[in-house]
């Protein structure tokens, strides 16, 4: 990997707005000929570099659930546009992934009374919200067997449900939901529908040809980028409705 060092003016405005564009908009240091920036609303940092002023460009990343996610910590581009799609993706991910909206249940569970069963309602409730508020941005506010972009038709679909979980880091892992649209999601719950590893749709022969109908069933697409975790919790959804 070339490494123009120090970066020119051409590759330090590129790197720039390639940051700031997908919420890193604090500059830290430039170091090796890598120039490095971090978020407010993230934790981890990132930095890009170049080899020349018309690429390839670089990205480095830090946050170890996106390393993961995406299996590796450094990637080289060969179009800007590349490096904008996955700064994209990994700024989602470090904001979605199990760490951060368990952090933030647990500070605010700090802060209700639990001892009447309505509070722990309220816990519940702020649980879930969280819960949602990371599947809208670990799936990029849209509905992948529907396309449907209306937040308000998108469910926070539990693979295994919230009461069956057995600790909140399983109730609030972003691997542990789907983001569905309203009807995907109920047939979801009710376990007429799963689906498979590889993200194929599965159908229980309990539901209705209308709903197989207005579920579009034959053209539904796989569910892509599933990982491991998805297909554990998966795996006990499909046994619990007898797939």
């Amino acid at each position: 990997m070339n490494i123009q060092n120090p970066p020119s003016a051409v590759i330090s405005i590129e790197a720039q707005k390639a940051a700031f564009d997908n919420g890193y908009r604090i500059e830290h240091d430039i170091r090796d000929g890598w120039l490095h920036y971090r978020s407010a609303t993230v934790s981890d940092e990132i930095a890009i570099s170049g080899s020349s002023d018309h690429g390839p460009w670089h990205l480095n990343i830090t946050h170890e659930g996106a390393q993961q996610e995406l299996g590796s910590s450094t990637f080289s581009f060969d179009r800007l546009a590349d490096l904008y799609s996955t700064l994209d993706k990994v700024y989602r991910l470090s904001a979605s992934l199990p760490d951060v909206p368990l952090q933030r249940f647990q500070e605010e569970q700090a802060k209700l009374p639990k001892t009447t069963e309505a509070e722990r309602l309220v816990i519940q409730r702020v649980g879930q919200n969280l819960f949602r508020e990371a599947l809208l941005t670990y799936w990029h506010e849209r509905c992948p067997l529907t396309g449907i972009t209306d937040t308000t038709l998108l469910r926070a679909s539990h693979i295994v449900s919230w009461a069956e979980c057995e600790s909140d880091a399983q109730r609030l892992d972003v691997h542990n939901g789907l983001l569905l649209s309203a009807l995907w999601d109920a047939a979801f719950d009710k376990g007429l529908v799963s689906f498979n590893n590889d993200g194929s749709v599965l159908v229980s022969p309990n539901l209705s040809r209308e709903a197989r109908c207005s579920l579009d069933i034959e053209k539904a697409p796989r569910l892509t980028d599933l990982t491991e975790e998805h297909h554990k919790n998966l795996d006990a959804h499909r046994k619990k409705n007898d797939f």
